[in-house]
């Protein structure tokens, strides 16, 4: 009997636990923030007090200012005029000094530059800095001015009860009151109470402020009022105990910290100041420093940890405002918030692990367990493991119901799978055609089915390229023409892109049009035809798949459903070999594009791009049909076979780099064209000047006869001479030694240019040229010249360590078109730099192609083109491999690369070899250590040679060839 299932809100009881934990966390964040708010403002209110505390402070020192300036200046000390009638003053302002514990001095300053202040010493450290006995309590300061002008300074210290103790000269104490800002300001604004910003006394070194007046015309009367006692009454206020007071200027300049009543001072230019809030060696103030300076609550974090500050004004009086910064962290300041927090999230926690976790865990168990299967199950699917067949089973229908699915899914994954997998080994595209077919009949159940594409010449015809039948069978099925019949079922299918389902009789003409071969299948009653386009990555139709289905009940939603769908994976597979075959196309032609235009750059290469890679592949071919020798067992893959032919077309890629005058260099001194020209006129310039020396000495009275003769002689001279140099830069013989000193010789006449040689000359001529010399300069006929050199470029040197192992011996400069360096070729026209430009082609062959992303089964092709030049014996270029370290095709190529070379017929410059001549040549390679022997002997004994020849070779060079003479070693040269 089936087991009773439920529905799954029997279950939800379980969510109990979650709803009461949220409640809970939801309940004690509220509190924690009620508490937070309350402690914030119990905060603000402490600052309140603090700020308050400190303005008392402030009022009880500053405010007794006024009052006794007002004293001062009614006293006589402001109408003395010498030193002796100000010390009568002394007594009240030694008793002044003594009542208000906040005054530090008392001080007038005179017009005439004398000042008289007293002090009180209140610390023995004050005495000791000042030199003063210890008894001294008071310190009196005065500069008096002498009728002859000078200043005489003088200290006189005071023990407690006013008695004098002694009395010294201060030469070295210089002080002009009339500079003070004090006097300045006060002498500014008679009758009015002046007071400065807070500073640092000079004399002491204590923080305070001073404050002035004018008693009388010329005379101002001073205090300075101490406030050093603030710092401890800010270290007093009680906030948090990492909490942070300080008073401060508004240029944010620090009167008082709490906690260090003797913070340090700054200096500026040798002159004590009081220090800033960002250089007191607090993170948090360095912070607070950086924002506004103005009243107000603020937050901001200092290393990860948030801070809170508030700031107020102090009113001073009659100057600017002072303000009081409070800042404290605020995990201390909300540390009772966080303990409530914490306990209250703590209890809930404790209720929901005693009371709710067994109930929840129990109910957990019973709807988890199929769960966990299910869960498992997936990933063995996601691990593509479809050994698992058992279906899961649950008493939560929702539960059960996805069991039974995943079931169904599992069936279906595998069946789509094994069917892809099977699609994508496919390579061939008739194959593929027949595979798709294949499939989609056993997984549909159809008893037939067609596979249409559009034929991409005419988009309107379907061309069927497969067909097959149950149980075997592949009817000849007609082109379908769109356009007969737009309503019927793969018109639709192709139009909307939508599968489309259609009934057809047995003797309906729609069924007649597919062919005699399906009419059979319909019998009596009819066939369904289900057909479904077929879409690429695009989304457009490339074809269709028609499948006829006997029983129109068989042609289920599901198994529509799964044909659509691999439909989909048979198109995308389909488009991915017409794709993949329509680039190699394009590569194809590309790589023949390259070929042919390196072949059309120069007529001394003609077709050697085209004929090479056939060659090659002859002779691979050869290789593989061998059944006994080295190459018995010689297979090539078509990757291999890919990779032969690619490099083959690209074995000369890099000759686009190769210059066409260094190619074709005729003649010695031919660049972009022959120097020769210029070295003509410069002979014609010396006829010239012997001419003119001729008629310059008969002008001069010389012996006609005589000069003419002279004249003639040296342009018989000259004539022969440039005929040799001429001769020269042919190039056809061999240059002997004695030659080229006659060459020298020659260069070393002079000729006389009278223009400047830096004028129209590219930027880069002119950087070889170097320094400009002036005209008239005697040149030599023929020279070297530093504009000749042209310097290699760092890239270009290819030395040791390099990413490709070039081993090569490179000149020193990429050209060298000295004209003496040129004409001193001793064989040919070209010198070692030109040589080695040509020579390089290779170098820039390998280059390029390792810059391209080949596939993996490409990845040979650079080694295979640019191997063509070395040799069996390690000799070669630009790598110097050996045959042990060269590929087989790279060998095969090095003799197509040499037999077509010797056989060539389309090269100016020579005639092509006959068959056996080349043979010949290439036998004594073989013998050199250059080719292989086992090719070359494959080469002859397999008959490459006269097949390729009697293809691409004028009747005339095919001769007749002794193989079994070739196949043996050459004769060695006779002795002496």
């Amino acid at each position: 009997m089936r087991n009773r299932l439920f529905h799954a809100q029997v279950y939800l009881a379980s969510l109990f636990v979650v709803l009461v934990l949220v409640a809970g966390g939801i309940l004690t964040w509220s509190h924690y923030r009620d508490s937070t708010r309350m402690l914030l403002d119990a905060t603000t209110h402490i600052f309140t007090a603090s700020s308050d505390s400190v303005q008392v402070h402030l009022d009880q020192a500053l405010r007794p200012s006024e009052t006794l300036l007002r004293q001062l200046g009614q006293g006589p000390l402001a109408r003395a005029g010498s030193l002796a009638q100000r010390q009568a003053s002394l007594p009240v302002l030694l008793a002044l000094l003594k009542d208000f514990p906040h005054l530090s001095a008392l001080y007038a300053g005179y017009d005439t530059g004398d000042f008289f202040l007293a002090r009180r010493l209140d610390s023995a450290a004050l005495r000791e800095r000042l030199d003063l006995p210890a008894e001294a309590a008071f310190l009196v300061q005065s500069i008096e001015h002498r009728p002859d002008g000078v200043a005489d300074a003088r200290w006189i210290s005071y023990d407690s009860q006013g008695n004098e103790i002694a009395s010294l000269a201060r030469p070295g104490y210089v002080f002009d009151p009339r500079t003070r800002p004090w006097y300045q300001h006060a002498a500014r604004n008679p009758g009015l109470h002046t007071m400065t910003g807070p500073y640092l006394f000079y004399t002491s070194g204590a923080a305070g402020m001073s404050f002035a007046r004018e008693a009388v015309p010329g005379v101002v009367v001073g205090l300075d009022m101490e406030l050093s006692d603030l710092s401890a009454l800010l270290t007093r206020q009680k906030v948090s105990p990492s909490a942070e007071i300080v008073l401060f200027s508004a240029q944010g300049k620090v009167l008082a910290y709490r906690g260090d009543p003797g913070h340090p001072a700054a200096t500026r230019a040798g002159k004590p100041e009081l220090p800033d809030l960002d250089t007191m060696g607090s993170a948090p103030l360095a912070v607070f420093s950086r924002h506004a300076l103005k009243p107000g609550e603020t937050h901001f974090q200092v290393d990860g940890r948030d801070w809170f500050s508030s700031s107020s004004a102090l009113a001073t009086g009659h100057g600017p405002p002072l303000y009081l910064a409070v800042l404290a962290p605020m995990d201390e300041l909300l540390v009772a918030a966080t303990r409530q927090r914490n306990l209250s999230l703590l209890l809930t926690g404790l209720l929901a692990l005693l009371l709710l976790l067994p109930v929840s865990w129990w109910i957990s168990r019973r709807v988890s367990r199929p769960l966990a299967e299910l869960a498992e199950r997936t990933r063995a699917i996601h691990s593509f493991d479809f050994s698992q067949s058992a279906r899961v089973r649950s008493r939560v229908r929702e539960i059960d119901d996805l069991g039974q699915a995943l079931e169904s899914m599992q069936g279906t994954i595998r069946n789509f799978l094994n069917i892809g997998l099977a699609l994508v080994r496919e390579r061939d595209v008739e194959s593929l055609y027949a595979r798709v077919l294949q499939e989609t009949l056993d997984a549909s159940q159809a008893g037939a089915g067609v596979l249409y594409l559009l034929d991409e010449s005419a988009a309107h015809q379907l061309l069927p390229v497969g067909s097959r039948v149950a149980g075997g069978g592949q009817p000849i099925l007609p082109c379908l023409l769109l356009e007969q019949d737009p309503d019927a079922a793969l018109a639709r299918a192709l139009a909307s892109g939508e599968t489309s389902i259609e009934r057809l009789a047995a003797a309906s003409p729609a069924l007649a049009s597919f062919g005699p071969g399906l009419t059979a299948l319909a019998g009596t009653d009819g066939v369904t035809l289900v057909a479904v386009p077929l879409k690429n990555r695009d989304g457009r139709a490339i074809g269709a798949l028609a499948l006829f289905v006997g029983e129109a009940a068989s042609a289920s939603h599901e198994r529509i459903a799964f044909v659509e769908a691999l439909s989909g994976l048979a198109a995308a597979m389909i488009d991915n070999q017409r794709l993949l075959a329509g680039q190699k196309g394009l590569l194809e032609a590309f790589i023949k594009l390259v070929a042919g235009a390196i072949d059309a750059k120069s007529p001394y290469t003609g077709g050697h791009c085209q004929r090479v890679p056939e060659l090659t592949k002859m002779l691979a071919r050869a290789a593989c049909d061998a059944r006994s020798g080295p190459f018995a067992d010689f297979r090539l893959s078509g990757d291999e076979w890919e990779a032969i032919h690619i490099a083959a077309w690209l074995h000369d890629c890099g000759k686009v780099t190769t210059p066409e005058y260094v190619v074709d260099k005729a003649t010695k001194l031919e660049t972009l064209h022959d120097r020769i020209h210029e070295v003509r006129m410069r002979f014609e310039v010396l006829k010239r000047d012997a001419d003119i020396d001729y008629w310059r000495g008969v002008a001069e009275g010389g012996e006609a006869m005589l000069l003419a003769a002279a004249c003639d002689a040296r342009k018989r001279e000259l004539n022969d001479e440039f005929a040799f140099v001429a001769a020269c830069n042919i190039g056809g013989e061999y240059l002997s030694p004695d030659k080229i000193e006659r060459l020298q010789q020659i260069g070393a006449r002079h000729w006389t240019r009278t223009l400047d040689d830096t004028l129209g000359i590219s930027q880069d001529e002119a950087r070889r040229k170097g320094a400009r010399i002036p005209p008239p300069v005697a040149e030599p006929l023929l020279a070297d010249r530093p504009e000749h050199l042209f310097v290699r470029k760092e890239a270009e040197v290819h030395g040791e360590g390099n990413p490709w192992g070039f081993r090569l011996e490179i000149p020193e400069y990429k050209y060298n078109r000295g004209e003496l360096h040129n004409l001193s070729v001793s064989r040919g026209t070209l010198t070692p730099e030109e040589r080695y430009k040509i020579n390089e082609h290779i170098v820039q062959t390998i280059i390029m192609l390792s810059q391209l992303p080949f596939p993996p089964h490409l990845k040979q092709v650079p080694e295979i083109a640019g191997g063509h030049h070395e040799k069996m014996d390690g000799t070669g270029y630009p790598l110097r491999l050996n045959g042990g370290q060269m590929s087989v095709p790279a060998r095969m190529m090095a003799i197509a690369d040499i037999f077509e070379a010797l056989t060539a017929v389309d090269r100016p410059y020579k005639q092509g070899k006959t068959l056996s001549a080349s043979l010949a040549l290439m036998r004594g390679m073989r013998d050199g250590g250059h080719i292989d022997p086992d090719l070359f002997a494959l080469f002859l004994t397999s008959g490459v040679y006269r097949r390729y020849a009697e293809r691409y070779l004028r009747p005339e060079q095919i001769d007749e060839v002794d193989v079994a003479r070739l196949l043996e070693p050459a004769p060695a040269p006779p002795q002496g």
